[in-house]
Formats: C-alpha cells, sequence, structure tokens
C-alpha cells in the first residue's frame, strides 16, 4: 500500500534553486492561513534518523516565528504519564491562524508502546486518532501527515556518523541500536497503523529521506500542495449534518415533589463527607481521576451543591472550574480544548461548574455556532468522554433541575438579598424567557449523550436538601465502584 522504496537524490545547486521559491510560498500560505484564521497541524512522524529535525528545522526557517511553536513527543513526564493518551496533544494543539509542528505525535506514542497493548485497545487507539482527526478537521484544523523512513544501512551508518561527534553521541542511546536491529519488525509495525490511520480525507505523505534534501523539498511541495488545495476549498454544505435521534426522555418525567426533613439532612450530610473525605485518599493511592460535571437551570443549586461535596475534601486533590464565556485565547481554539487542558491527572477530581455541554445548550439556543456544529457536537463529546472512560477516569454527570415556578422564587430571593442579589443578572432574565428552548435543548442533550461510558444523571431541585444528599449518594456509590473494579 505505501512505497518504503522509490528514493532519489537531488544535487546541491538544484535545490537551491528549487527550495527558494518554495520558502517564499509556504510563508505566503502562512499568512493567508492567518489571516483566514485556520489552524494547521503538521506532523511529522519517522523512523529514528530519518531527518525528522533537519526536516523540520527547514519549515521553521521559512515560517513566521510569530505564528507556530513545536512540540516534541518524547519520554512522558510524570504529568502526561497521569493523564488520558490524548491530553498531552490537545494542549498543544494550534489556535487559529497558528501552526503546530509535532515532532511525533499520537502515532509515535501508539508504537513506543505497542509491546504493551492488546489488539483490543491497539483497535480503539487507531479508532481514536481518526476520530480525533476527523474532529479536528470539521473544526476547520488541517492536518497534514508525514512519514519518513530510510533503509536499515543508512540508519546505521547516521547512528555510527553521530556517535562519532563528541557532541552528538549522546543522540544514540542502546534504544537506537536496538531498532535498528529490528528495524524490518518496526517499519512492519508503522506500515500496519499507517493503513489503519488513513482515509480518502486524512491522507499520509510517505518521504525518503535517504537524501535529506530531497526530503526536505518533497515536504515543502506536498505541504503547500495540500495548503493551497485545502485554503481555497468551499465550506461544507449543511446538507452533512448529523441527525438528532426521538428523544427518549422528557423533564416533564422528574418527580420534583421530593423532600427532606432538615434533622434527616444534617445526618446524612455529615456521613457522606466523612464518606467522601474516605474516597478522595483512596482514589488517590489508586490514581483514578474523576471528572464531577455539573449543569442545570440557572439558580438550580450547582454551587451549593458543589460547596457541600468538596466541604471536608483536601483542597490540594480537587479543582473547581467554573465555566464562563470562553477567553480570547479559548475561542482560537476547538469548543473542547478547554475541557482537555482542565482535566484532572490520576487521582485528583476536577469538578466543571458548567461544561462542554453549553455547546449544545447556550451555543444552540442563542445561536453562538450553527445547526451542523451543535449537531455534530453530540458525537464528538460523548468521543472524548470516552476516551476519558477507557483510559481510566470516572465522569459523572449530573443535570439539576427546577420547575420554572422554583426558578422565579429563587430569582426574587436572590435580588432581595443583599449578599445574593449579585448573583441574579440581566442575563438570567433573558435565559428564563427562553425556557422552552433550554428545555428542548435539555432533552436533546440527554438523550443523545446519556451512554453507558458516561451517563446523566437527573436530579429533582426543587428541595435543596434532597438534591444536594442524592448527588454526593451518586459520587459515593459511583467511586467506590471504580476502586472495586481496580481491585480486580
Amino acid at each position: 500500500m505505501f512505497d518504503f522504496k522509490s528514493c532519489h537524490k537531488i544535487e546541491k545547486d538544484e535545490y537551491k534553486t528549487i527550495m527558494e521559491p518554495l520558502i517564499i510560498k509556504l510563508g505566503e500560505l502562512q499568512r493567508s492561513a492567518r489571516a483566514k484564521k485556520i489552524p494547521i497541524l503538521v506532523i511529522l512522524e519517522g523512523l529514528d534518523a530519518s531527518g525528522k529535525g533537519a526536516v523540520m528545522n527547514e519549515l521553521l526557517i521559512a515560517l513566521d516565528p510569530r505564528g507556530y511553536k513545536v512540540y516534541s513527543n518524547n519520554k512522558d513526564s510524570e504529568e502526561e504519564v497521569l493523564r488520558p493518551f490524548f491530553w498531552k496533544f490537545w494542549k498543544n494543539l494550534p489556535g487559529e491562524g497558528e501552526i503546530a509542528i509535532f515532532d511525533r505525535g499520537w502515532y509515535f506514542s501508539v508504537i513506543k508502546n505497542i509491546k504493551d497493548i492488546d489488539k483490543k485497545e491497539y483497535k480503539r487507539r487507531c479508532k481514536e486518532i481518526m476520530g480525533t482527526e476527523e474532529l479536528l478537521q470539521n473544526g476547520k484544523t488541517m492536518i497534514i501527515k508525514f512519514f519518513l523512513f530510510i533503509s536499515k544501512d543508512e540508519q546505521k551508518k547516521r547512528f555510527k556518523k553521530l556517535e562519532k561527534n563528541p557532541s552528538t553521541s549522546w543522540r544514540v542511546t542502546k534504544e537506537d541500536w536496538e531498532s535498528n536491529k529490528n528495524y524490518d519488525e518496526i517499519l512492519e509495525e508503522y506500515e500496519e497503523l499507517l493503513k489503519n490511520t488513513e482515509s480518502e480525507k486524512d491522507r499520509w505523505n510517505i518521504i525518503c529521506s535517504e537524501d535529506i534534501d530531497s526530503a526536505k523539498v518533497q515536504v515543502f511541495q506536498k505541504a503547500i500542495e495540500f495548503l493551497e488545495e485545502s485554503l481555497n476549498k468551499p465550506d461544507k454544505d449543511i446538507a452533512d449534518m448529523i441527525p438528532l435521534k426521538e428523544k427518549t426522555f422528557s423533564l416533564d418525567s422528574v418527580n420534583l415533589t421530593e423532600s427532606m426533613s432538615r434533622r434527616e439532612y444534617k445526618k446524612k450530610l455529615k456521613k457522606y463527607k466523612e464518606k467522601l473525605m474516605e474516597l478522595e485518599h483512596e482514589i488517590y493511592v489508586k490514581r483514578i481521576p474523576v471528572v464531577l460535571a455539573y449543569e442545570g437551570w440557572d439558580a438550580a443549586g450547582k454551587g451549593g451543591n458543589i460547596k457541600r461535596t468538596v466541604d471536608r475534601l483536601d483542597p490540594r486533590g480537587y479543582d473547581v472550574i467554573p465555566i464562563a464565556a470562553p477567553n480570547d485565547i479559548e475561542k482560537k481554539h476547538h469548543y473542547l480544548w478547554r475541557f482537555w487542558k482542565d482535566f484532572p491527572k490520576g487521582g485528583h477530581i476536577t469538578i466543571f461548574d458548567r461544561t462542554w455541554y453549553g455547546r449544545v445548550l447556550v451555543e444552540r439556543v442563542e445561536g453562538f455556532c450553527n445547526e451542523e456544529e451543535w449537531h455534530r457536537a453530540y458525537h464528538e463529546i460523548n468521543s472524548m468522554e470516552s476516551q476519558w472512560s477507557d483510559d481510566g477516569a470516572v465522569v459523572l454527570k449530573f443535570w439539576l433541575h427546577i420547575s420554572k415556578d422554583e426558578q422565579l422564587r429563587r430569582f426574587k430571593g436572590r435580588e432581595k438579598t443583599s449578599y445574593k442579589s449579585w448573583k441574579i443578572t440581566e442575563e438570567d432574565w433573558r435565559n428564563r424567557e427562553k425556557w422552552d428552548l433550554y428545555k428542548d435543548a435539555v432533552e436533546d442533550m440527554i438523550t443523545m449523550t446519556s451512554t453507558e461510558a458516561s451517563k446523566w444523571n437527573v436530579i429533582a431541585g426543587n428541595s435543596k436538601r434532597s438534591a444536594r444528599i442524592k448527588v454526593m449518594e451518586i459520587i459515593i456509590e459511583e467511586l467506590e465502584r471504580a476502586l472495586k473494579k481496580r481491585e480486580k
């Protein structure tokens, strides 16, 4: 399927003649992408000593340094080991008008661990890679993928040359010589991975770098060809919109008459706070990351609920992330970027006060994204949560539901109470006028994104006491289940 044999050499004089206009053209295309606010991701994969560094240096010379960043995927740090597979890549993705160059990306992360994963996990990683690249491309990111190869003999020759030079000898390790010994096996593994991560819209550029100047020319030519075609491509027709499922959930079915006496509430609250304190320690020992996602009507009690949940927890073991409208940096990135970067490391808890579901709630209702985008978001969100769960995280989602009358009572109560008046804004009243539109969006959200990996917990919230206790009961139950699972 891939050609790992065709190589040709280019003469020095010819190289200079060919490269000069290519460098100028690539700079022009960078400026064009910046003007159109298009993110570009360049992934450089390849065999050891295949010249990725030299190719990358040439690319950087051609580009405006204010518009790119380089991420080198080498040995995982502790921070990276304790988070999901894609976390380190998501936080380094380019924003609008930026270029990110990955010196080895998610492909190398699969290959370097290939001996430690079974076929099921390998297939899952391939599926996640394809899904992530499709998600980014749908979000307007242009992805250019290069794989550089050399022969076994050339690789050996380059290792020896590096070893002879005192300033570069440190770069050649026992692992490098082992990779040369197992050259055929490694190339075969890469070929299989490349085959499983290529589609008609997402193709690999296979570059022979036996002659490094020839490789540089090929990379520039392929990059320019891809960017010219992509930058001039018309926007996708909205006819490709993903259809919604028929609703399987109605907020009208929620029993809002539940209540709890103050005495029972205090008794259970004390008991559950102590239990959560114990569980926080246990999940830290087992290195289980926990995500608690809170959504709900304005004045539904999210803040009070979160406050009681963390009351006895060690503050070094959790973070509360309040989600408001995205800032200028967040607006430049894919809408999921700001949630990926705040994902907790193993053994920690992150509580999101409002979440990525803003895409299918406020952004849908207020028209901050188009219909195709919020239709597509259900699948994108399910995929993200599935990746988190499959990599060992506990993901719990809560929708706090109150009646329209109860919301009005709480709004008026806030206005009359001096230390609560700051909580009520004109935006809250405007949102209330769109109750039915939000209700429709919430029911679609729960229908489309309550999955086996991460189901929705709809909490009756007219009684703040029973709502707080119910949420704590669910968190305790799910954390205990996750801990038992780790023991097997």
